[in-house]
């Protein structure tokens, strides 16, 4: 009997943990536009002229290492 009260719970516990798992449309909208400003601020940043010159002078350094 214990047994069986054991798995009863497992299984409950795991059906409710599955009805909460991943997102509804919208938070899926809200995650979508967020990973979009966040997208397009990282874009501002990269290809502002101070990074875009770090970035640069690390790849020739790269490609001029000896090997």
């Amino acid at each position: 009997m214990e047994m069986d009260m054991r798995w009863w719970t497992r299984v409950r516990c795991r059906a409710g943990a599955a009805g909460e798992a991943g997102m509804t449309t919208a938070e899926y909208a809200v995650g979508t536009l967020a990973a979009c400003a966040l997208a397009a601020v990282l874009y501002k940043v990269v290809t502002s002229g101070a990074v875009s010159a770090a970035l640069q002078a690390l790849i020739e350094k790269g490609l001029h290492a000896a090997f």
